[in-house]
This record gives structure tokens, C-alpha cells and sequence, in this order.
């Protein structure tokens, strides 16, 4: 499964707090994936930040 964070982000920090494996905080203060692909073991938590991702910026690359 691959990710990417949309121009929607509001940097709220939510998925960090889920998948902190897959997302950071860039230099602009918005999330950003830091893996090319999420580990299997992390494809829950992602979904999870996925739905709980208020302006629905995390999506399927």
C-alpha cells in the first residue's frame, strides 16, 4: 500500500498520533509520508488515520 498527503492537510497532527511509522511533520508544519511504502503491519493504522483525517487529505497513491 502507498499514501500520499493532498494539499487539503491542515497539519492537525491526527495521523501522526495513529501511524507516527508512516507520517511526519514537515518544515511547513503539514504531514507528510515518510516511507515509499507502508509496512504491512502499519496498513491498519493507516486506514485508521485514513477515515480520522479531518479534510480527508490522506490518500492512495
Amino acid at each position: 500500500m502507498k499514501v500520499k498527503v493532498n494539499d487539503s492537510c491542515i497539519g492537525c497532527g491526527a495521523c501522526m498520533s495513529i501511524a507516527d511509522d508512516v507520517f511526519e511533520m514537515n518544515d511547513e508544519g503539514l504531514s507528510s509520508v515518510k516511507v515509499s511504502e507502508v509496512p504491512e503491519e502499519s496498513v491498519d493504522n493507516v486506514k485508521e488515520a485514513m477515515e480520522s483525517c479531518p479534510t480527508g487529505a490522506i490518500e492512495e497513491a
